[in-house]
């Protein structure tokens, strides 16, 4: 499996990466958005309430400051106007009043300027037209022009106040407070209305004369006032000014206006001069005087309320406000801690997939892999299910579970068809074994046949070390598809021992140097795989060195166990090369990485045998430029040597020849051929257990290529190889080769002390062949080093 990386995509730079934004922010910002519009709504409509509520507090004050002023201003300009045409029509007694009237109305004036100063434009309307005044009072009093410009004047001023009262007072932000200022208004202007038919009946004075202009004058200020109190007042006063309204409207004094309006409309005389009222005018007076009181003091009340009415409109603009501004900081509380809980919980939900995931992914899911790659049952409970949640975060679950199942469907898959090829490649490797071991064993027979021709013998030996070498590449096959190399041993080896068997194994044994240091054995069940393991890294040390060099390999014991080390004088090899090469020794690579480097079996072999041998082995550049390879057995796989037990010589075939000679050196040496079974022996022989010797001085090969065939090999009986024959009572019997049993009989006689150096052995065309195989070994690491190159 491929290494995991929680962070990023292996080889993307990290400036590179689109920047994403967390889910966590992203959460954040789903509550921050929200809550900042809703905090400047609440802002907005929080400053326009408080706005409304300040321009309503604006004008009650301005009412109270400026509004009674003007309205006493309004009310003593009406009297001074009935006054003046009272004077002009020369009723008597008229003047004193008249002063009277226009020291109030001074009076009025100065305050109104006083609390006017400096404001609006229509206050400054009314004091411009104020500034007038003291002229048309002197036309008044002089009577120049007409008494209908004087009194214009004074009904010009007195509509200049209503006006600004109408435009500063009425128009508020409240509906509420529009509909109740708006009778204050409308009564105001039927107020005037009424004024001016006091003042047109003051105009006829006692003679009761009245030109046509001032009679239509007087029936429009009737009309109007009427209309004015029928829409416009008595429809929007409250239920207590209303009853207060009808009891004024009930009294006689209104009445007695009533009737007098009737009176003058119905009874009045048309003469030359003008129109002559009725008798009936003379009762308004004292009638206007008692009603215009009860009028104006609900006027009064009317304003009073309204500005009541303002004030605590304000002051419930301000509770709403305060509302609003609690509600809205309680409800974005909430918010904060609703998107706190649930930002927290997706959060931990989020986490704990994320745990289980990683948990998955780098523990249970490597672990389930590694179990189906070794063959065992998987427990399905270890592996996430699909629960069937319908929010979001289940889904992603449920749908990691379904990619691990059929993550290890496939991996259950691989592993049976692995399985399947292993116990197809052990079949085949084990077939093939039963067929070397019969060459073998055909070797060894045809050796024995015709051992006494010196040629043939060096061309069967040199056949039987080629087959060796055959035998133990299909032992490689079978240990890289998963099978295991039968240990045949059934009692410690010594450790020299050891090393002489995985010596006989290589081709080019001359040139093997051993050296076993210290004196111990190894367990009989990892014989056969220690001498495996040695014997591919000899082979691979002698096909990598020059032919002429020597190949030391020496044993000793350490704290750790037992130290092999294997050094030989090849090529330089970098060190990246020797980084890559102990990563596959000390890890057992998976058959991927296998697949891209079959023509390195060797390498694999070694890792596959280290790894059941829980041994190291390590490769690192030697001394003599070389290659030095330190393989570290544990010490479970040693056991103490036995002393006390001497050796012995294995009984020989018997020969009439006497004591043997060395092989000449024209004949050319080779790996002992694996031993076939021999003849039965007498019942009385025993078979001596010590290590057998060949010409070559190298320990004799037993029957390995018997013994060493897997479990696994077929069982029919032409594919088995000859079984040796015991004597019961007796020791089984081992195969063996005897020394000298195959030479010629004058090889065997002694031979007299050469007194010169005895040159080498190996003819101009072995020289060749060394030097060749040197070279392509040569050749091959230096290829393989450009094409590892990056």
């Amino acid at each position: 499996m491929s290494v995991i990386e929680p962070e990023g995509v292996r080889g993307q730079p990290t400036a590179r990466r689109r920047r994403r934004v967390r889910l966590r922010t992203l959460l954040i910002w789903l509550a921050v958005v929200p809550s900042v519009a809703m905090g400047a709504q609440v802002a907005v409509t929080a400053e326009r309430l408080l706005s409304q509520a300040e321009h309503l507090r604006a004008d009650v004050a301005a009412s109270e400051q400026i509004g009674a002023p003007l309205y006493t201003l309004m009310v003593d300009m009406q009297a001074e106007r009935t006054m003046t045409a009272s004077v002009w029509a020369g009723t008597a007694g008229a003047e004193e009043e008249l002063r009277i009237r226009r020291e109030a109305t001074d009076r009025g004036a100065a305050e109104f300027r006083r609390v006017a100063s400096g404001t609006n434009a229509s206050f400054e309307e009314v004091e411009q037209k104020l500034e007038g005044l003291a002229a048309f009072r002197l036309r008044a009093d002089a009577r120049t022009g007409a008494a209908d410009s004087t009194l214009a004047y004074y009904t010009g001023v007195i509509d200049s106040v209503i006006q600004a009262y109408q435009r500063e007072f009425s128009h508020a932000d409240d509906a509420e407070i529009v509909k109740e200022s708006r009778p204050v208004v409308a009564m105001l202007t039927a107020t005037e209305m009424v004024a001016r038919e006091d003042t047109i009946l003051s105009l006829a004075g006692p003679s009761r004369q009245l030109d046509s202009a001032g009679f239509e004058q007087f029936v429009s200020a009737m009309g109007a006032h009427r209309h004015l109190y029928e829409i416009w007042v008595v429809p929007y006063l409250p239920e207590v000014d209303k009853r207060f309204y009808d009891r004024i409207v009930a009294s006689s004094d209104w009445q007695t206006k009533i009737r007098i309006e009737n009176a003058v409309l119905s009874k009045h005389t048309d003469t030359g001069s003008g129109i002559k009222l009725p008798a009936e005018t003379a009762l308004w007076r004292s009638a206007h005087e008692n009603f215009s009181v009860q009028m104006a003091s609900l006027n009064v009340d009317r304003a009073r309320k309204v500005l009541t009415r303002g004030e605590a409109k304000a002051a419930e603009l301000d509770t709403e406000v305060a509302w609003l501004i609690g509600g809205s900081s309680g409800g974005l509380l909430i918010v904060v801690v609703v998107v706190v809980f649930t930002t927290r919980s997706v959060l931990r939900r989020l986490h704990d997939l994320h745990d289980r995931t990683v948990t998955v992914a780098e523990e249970t899911l490597p672990e389930v892999v590694a179990r189906l790659q070794r063959g065992q049952s998987v427990d399905a409970a270890l592996l996430p299910t699909v629960r069937g949640d319908g929010d979001e975060v289940g889904r992603i679950s449920d749908a990691f579970a379904r990619a691990v199942a059929v993550s290890v469907d496939g991996h259950r898959q691989l592993a049976d068809e692995r399985h399947g090829f292993g116990l197809f490649a052990t079949g085949i490797a084990s077939r093939t074994g039963n067929l070397v071991s019969r060459q073998l064993s055909l070797t060894e027979d045809l050796q024995d046949t015709f051992g006494h021709d010196e040629a043939l013998l060096a061309q069967l030996m040199r056949a039987d070390q080629l087959t060796v070498g055959m035998r133990r590449q299909i032992e490689n096959l079978l240990i890289l598809a998963g099978g295991e190399v039968p240990d045949p041993h059934t009692e410690p080896m010594r450790i020299a021992d050891v090393l002489r068997e995985a010596a006989a194994e290589v081709e080019d044994f001359r040139r093997i140097e051993r050296q076993a240091l210290d004196e111990t054995s190894v367990e009989p069940g990892a014989i056969s795989q220690i001498s495996h393991l040695l014997a591919e890294l000899l082979d691979n040390a002698t096909r990598f060195s020059p032919p002429r060099s020597k190949v030391v390999i020496r044993a000793e014991l350490v704290a750790d166990g037992l130290s092999v080390e294997i050094e030989d004088r090849g090529p330089r090899v970098t060190p990246e090369r020797y980084e890559e090469m102990n990563g596959r020794l000390h890890e057992a690579p998976p058959y991927s990485v296998l697949a891209q480097n079959a023509h390195r079996l060797g390498l694999f072999v070694v890792g596959h045998l280290a790894d059941q041998l829980r041994a190291s082995v390590t490769l690192r550049r030697s001394v003599y430029g070389g290659t030095s390879a330190v393989v570290i057995l544990p010490a479970a796989l040693l056991v103490a040597t036995t002393a006390a037990e001497p050796r012995r010589e294995p009984a020989a075939k018997p020969v009439p020849a006497p004591a043997p000679e060395p092989v000449p050196e024209t004949v050319p040496a080779a790996p002992e051929p694996a031993a076939v079974a021999p003849a039965p022996r007498p019942s009385g022989e025993r078979r001596p257990e010590p290590v057998v010797r060949t010409a070559a001085g190298l320990p004799s090969r037993t029957t390995k290529a018997h013994t060493k065939a897997p479990a696994t090999a077929d069982t029919n009986a032409d594919t088995e190889a000859p079984a040796p024959v015991t004597v019961p009572g007796a020791r089984p019997a081992l195969p063996e080769r005897v020394p000298q049993t195959h030479i010629a009989q004058q090889l065997r006689e002694p031979r007299a002390a050469e007194t010169t150096v005895p040159q080498d052995a190996a003819t101009p065309e072995e020289v060749a062949d060394a030097w060749a195989d040197y070279e392509h070994g040569t050749q091959t690491v230096e290829e393989e080093l450009r094409r590892d190159r990056p």
